[in-house]
């Protein structure tokens, strides 16, 4: 799940620091991540309104994309694929863990047929039960 920066961030967002260090931290994370939790990881670097600053232009850019969870937190992760035009083809579902409360992405592709008299521009699918390691 590499973010390509030369082809999606030229133009679009100004290259910055703090910018690189939440593309490279997504570049490392395999599951989506909450806001409280990046302003954590981050804390003596950028301040919470940076970090909402930066996730906003990342996901207006199709650079990220994010779902709420089943707490009502909003949890971002990186597109799996390199055109950030693709935002329609990427639907996917996500998992939250009832047991432990972590999220992933779930690696299924899910097309939503068109609809008469209506342009369906994003659809949310999150679901909700136990995880491979607490079942196993």
């Amino acid at each position: 799940m590499q973010i390509n920066r030369n082809k999606k961030i030229m133009g679009v967002i100004r290259k910055t620091k703090t910018v690189e260090s939440l593309i490279n931290f997504f570049n490392e994370s395999k599951d989506p991540i909450s806001i409280p939790e990046l302003v954590d990881e981050f804390d003596g670097t950028m301040d919470k309104s940076t970090v909402y600053r930066i996730l906003e232009r990342l996901e207006d850019s199709n650079i990220l994309h994010s779902f709420v969870d089943s707490e009502g937190l909003k949890r971002y992760a990186a597109f799996n694929n390199d055109d950030p035009h693709s935002k329609q083809e990427d639907m996917h579902p996500h998992f939250v863990c009832n047991d432990w409360g972590n999220s992933s992405c779930l690696p299924i592709k899910i097309s939503i047929p068109p609809v008469s008299n209506y342009i369906i521009e994003s659809a949310e699918h999150l679901l909700t039960g136990r995880c491979k390691d607490c079942i196993s």
